[in-house]
């Protein structure tokens, strides 16, 4: 069996996720600002769709809320792809960290113009998470072999 060695390098892994955690809080404001704008009053998730089809605020509140519980579903997905690819492969695997990160963010703006369709053009978020899954593949296989 291998020994796990951490390289000075980790520490991009470790920024990357760091700023990937902060991201994802910021998106929890975000969705906070949209709520109080719209008047959704907790312990609500989201507007109806009726009240959201005639109130502009209340649509808008539902796509950053929308934006936010997206990003949390994948979260812990790509935080494990993550640092377990940054074991082997610290700087590629901060690479497409950011890859992913930049991806989540052009999600996001193309969702909160309030046309969900326009979430689209945060697909490279994919290629991101792709390449540390097959990272993470080769890291777990170089541990095992």
């Amino acid at each position: 069996m291998s020994a796990i060695t951490l390289s000075a390098e980790y520490g991009y892994v470790l920024a990357t996720y760091a700023v990937s955690a902060f991201y994802v809080f910021t998106l929890g404001a975000q969705t906070g600002k949209y709520r109080r704008a719209a008047g959704i009053p907790y312990p609500y998730a989201y507007a109806e769709k009726a009240e959201a089809e005639k109130d502009e605020k209340k649509h808008l509140f539902n796509c950053a809320q929308r934006v936010h519980q997206n990003t949390l579903e994948v979260f812990p997905t790509y935080s494990a792809f993550l640092l377990i690819a940054g074991i082997r492969h610290p700087v590629p695997a901060s690479i497409a960290g950011a890859v992913w990160l930049v991806g989540r963010y052009f999600f996001s703006s193309g969702y909160l113009t309030g046309d969900p369709s326009k979430r689209m053009r945060g697909v490279i978020a994919y290629a991101g998470l792709l390449g540390l899954l097959g990272m993470s593949v080769h890291t777990i296989y170089s541990l095992l072999a």
